[in-house]
This record gives structure tokens, sequence and C-alpha cells, in this order.
């Protein structure tokens, strides 16, 4: 590895952000030289003071003018083209993508495009984009190091495996706060019940994602692009402790599990420092004290949401797509009370019914497919009563 790093941190003010900021505070060889948020330009003017940034990036126009206003030991750079100028112009080696939705693509498109490295917390860029995302990778020999806690799992229980030993790869869930409602009990349920995740604190989309399975049906979709595995390969089991975080079984008929408490500054730290391994204050794992570990098949009939997920991805196409901008969508009408929970996998189906899987020639195919689902989206969200 280099003497130093040069970081670059998207999406700096959240939950992935925040905790990588503290894996920077506890790594010398670590240079932060840049960072970004979506519209929280306050905490983002901190953080740039704290860690002596000279450049952050703000998507929403009036963040950032009031940034500007208040910080004038830096620049700050606007809307989704001043993140794509951020990664172009930063000089880092290492972007760290953590931003939320689609919104995510654009970054990843640029960082790959230059060569850089990338840590990959936006399940979406992979999720919308997969198939382009990896040829770009591909072409430029820049790494994609997953963030995520299961996709880094994976991503280090295979490194010493070769693609023919491997069979199966298996994505546990923790099933979220409603696990083992039917889908009767899940009508009534309201936003602040879906908001408590029991094992992980997170941001307000992902927290919902987690409640109605799609982040599984997410992750699926990103496993199956990061390590080139079929969709009929990849299972999903829940795992209510979130001990366990991934496991593959093997053609011998062994099966490999990566366990630790759930700490994202794991996965985080892992990522950053690949391919090196980093001192964190994270207890070690107490299996007597665990007593035992528990494992149970995903409900779809209550949780239709990763039914979907799995559907659209083996239609391909535009279809995962089309799947993520209808999710945002509903997951959005959901946190603002102008749907009900069941609503959300209801909207998504409608709108992948409306609009046929088209192939991807090139990113504008996925920015018009997005548009189109988003409109239909907001339609059927529309005709839906709370």
């Amino acid at each position: 590895m280099s003497a130093s790093r040069r970081l670059l941190i998207l999406g700096s003010t959240g939950s992935i952000g925040t905790q990588a900021l503290d894996i920077v505070r506890r790594s010398p060889d670590l240079e932060l030289v840049g960072l970004s948020a979506e519209r929280s330009w306050e905490p983002l003017v901190q953080q740039a003071i704290d860690h002596g940034v000279d450049r952050i990036a703000l998507v929403d126009p009036d963040a950032a003018a009031r940034a500007g206003e208040a910080w004038t030991d830096g620049e700050v750079l606007v809307g989704p083209e001043g993140l794509v100028r951020l990664v172009l112009e930063s000089g880092a080696d290492l972007v760290l993508n953590a931003l939320v939705g689609s919104a995510g693509l654009g970054p990843t498109v640029a960082t790959l495009g230059e060569g850089i490295d990338l840590a990959l917390a936006n399940k979406e860029s992979l999720v919308v984009g997969g198939e382009l995302v990896m040829q770009l990778a591909e072409a430029t020999g820049a790494q994609i190091l997953p963030v995520d806690s299961e996709h880094s799992a994976l991503h280090q229980l295979l490194a010493g495996e070769s693609p023919g030993a491997v069979e199966k790869l298996i994505v546990t869930a923790s099933g979220g706060p409603f696990r083992g409602r039917s889908r009767a009990e899940l009508q009534e349920v309201t936003v602040a019940q879906a908001l408590k995740h029991p094992t992980w604190a997170m941001g307000g989309k992902i927290s919902i994602d987690s409640a109605t399975l799609m982040n599984k049906g997410l992750e699926v979709i990103e496993a199956h692009h990061l390590f080139g595995t079929p969709y009929d390969r990849i299972e999903v089991v829940v795992h209510p402790q979130s001990i366990i975080h991934a496991l593959i079984s093997l053609t011998d008929g062994a099966t490999l599990a990566h366990m630790g408490y759930p700490d994202m500054r794991v996965p985080i730290a892992f990522a950053l420092h690949h391919p090196e391994r980093m001192d964190l204050p994270v207890a070690p794992l107490d299996l007597a004290a665990l007593g035992s570990l528990t494992f149970e098949p995903v409900d779809h009939d209550a949780f239709p949401c990763l039914r979907l997920a799995r559907d659209a991805a083996i239609a391909g196409g535009t279809a995962p797509c089309v799947l993520n901008a209808a999710n945002e969508v509903a997951v959005h009408a959901f946190l603002n009370d102008r749907l009900g929970f069941l609503g959300i996998p209801a909207v998504i189906e409608g709108t992948l019914e409306r609009l046929d899987p088209a192939p991807i020639r090139a990113f504008e195919t996925l920015y018009e497919a997005d548009r189109e689902a988003r409109e239909i989206a907001a339609e059927l969200v529309g005709s839906y009563t709370v």
C-alpha cells in the first residue's frame, strides 16, 4: 500500500460517512481530499473544518449557497455536476461512495471512468447500472471494494477460492423490525415502527428498505454483479442476530461463514485499507455469551419486495433500474405518510408491469428508464389511499 492514500468521501454526513470519518481519524495513512452531502451543509462544513478539507460539494443548490456564505476558507461545488467535478479534480486514489439512492450512479461512473478505486456503499449504482459499471471498472482497471457488510463478507470469503469451487453465495438478513409478522399484520404499521431496526442504526431510506426486505433484493443484484454469480446460486436466509454476515457453500460440501458483531466500521475499514487490515476498537466475538444463532426462511408473502427484486433482476435490461426508481418514490411517499407500508411493493409491482424491460445500450437508457419509472410510480402513489 502506498504511504498515504488520498480519500474522497461522498455522503460524509450520513451513517456510513460519519463512521468512515472515525476510521480516518485513526488512520494516519489516509489523507482526506474532499467531502460531500446532499443538503446537510452545516455538519458538512464542520467536517471540512475538523479535517482540514478545502473542497466540498452539496447537491442541493440552496444548501450550497448557504455553505458558501458561512464558510469562506474553501470551495463549495454545486449540484450533481459538482459531485462529479469533486471526483475528477480532487486527485483522490480512492473514492468512498456513501450516497443514498440512484444519485450515486453519476459519481460511481466518474470514479471508475478515471481509473480511481471505488469503495462502494451505494447499492443503487450496481442495481441500476451493474452491467455498464462492471464493464467500466474492467476497462480502466479500477477496483470496486464493497462496503456493505454482506458484500464485504463475501469478498473476504471468496478471496481464497477458485471460482469453480463455489457452489452458492448466501446473504443473511436480520428480518427487519417486522420479522415474524403476517401480511395482514403489516397493514397498519407506522413509519416510526418501520424505522426501528433491531440491529443496525441507519438512515431513513435504508431502514425502510430493511423493513420491506427490499434491501436484500438490492443486495442480491449487487452480489450478482460484483462476483459474477448467477441469480439461481444466490440465496437469502433470515438470521435475526446479524452475527453471520454472509456464507459461501463450496463444491466439496464445506460452507464458510464470515462472523462478527454488527459494526459497520469493520467493512468500511476493510475497504479503505484493502488489502491490509487495521486495528479497530471492536470486541472480539464471544460465542459462549451469544449462546445460539438462529436461521429461518424468508416469508415471501409478507415481504414481496425480495421476490420483485429477483424477478426484475432475472428480467434484466432496464427492469432493475425501474424497480429501484419505483422503490425510491414509494419509500419517500411512505416516509411522508402518503402511502401505507404494503403500498410500497404494490407501487413497485404496478410500475414494473407498466414498463417493459428494454436493453441497456448506454447510461442514457438508464436515465430515461429512471425518469419514466418515477413518473408512473408517482401516479400510482396518488391512486392509493393511505
